[in-house]
């Protein structure tokens, strides 16, 4: 059972509304494949999609799989990457994940949530992203923003986005 902290149908007035104003939601990251696109949302992670697209619009002519990434390397991975915060962290996150995929999953982005949270870089949201953009699942990524408006107009009373995440599909 759910504790609705709104009467339902104010949610459903709430959502009613999002659905006039954004009739096919559709991300704004540039990708090739279900890899290029993990990478993007790794990328996306304290930046804007737009200086994402920037830096991998180049990168993406010659990296489109694990196996590639690896053989750019880090030092040059980071040329592509630079313009992005936390560009040393997500490059080394990013290799890391690369050889993860080439020896636990045969070059394949896993499709289970646990496993892609357990891939380096990508925690809840990225996952969550992930599913909802390639495999379709119905799943909603929480970042700062959806956390601190579900809680402003009371959709939400969480403490943290993976609380309020967790909240919005259940209600959803």
């Amino acid at each position: 059972n759910i504790l609705y902290i709104m009467k339902i149908a104010t949610i459903e007035k709430i959502f009613k509304l999002l659905s006039q104003n954004y009739h096919k939601p559709q991300t704004e990251l540039k990708y090739i494949n279900q890899y290029t696109f993990l990478i993007s949302v790794v990328l996306s992670a304290q930046t804007t999609d737009v200086a994402v697209n920037k830096a991998t619009v180049d990168l993406f002519k010659i990296v489109n799989n694990p196996k590639s990434m690896i053989q750019l390397g880090e030092i040059n991975l980071k040329k592509y990457i630079k313009s992005i915060g936390l560009h040393n962290t997500k490059a080394k996150n990013i290799l890391k994940l690369s050889k993860i995929l080439i020896n636990k999953y045969d070059n394949k982005v896993p499709k289970d949530f646990d496993e892609l949270v357990s891939l380096p870089g990508v925690g809840n949201k990225t996952a969550s992203v992930y599913q909802n953009q390639i495999l379709n699942i119905p799943r909603i990524a929480v970042d700062t923003h959806v956390f601190r408006l579900s809680n402003r107009i009371g959709l939400t009373k969480t403490k943290t986005a993976d609380s309020t995440q967790s909240y919005l599909e259940k209600i959803v």
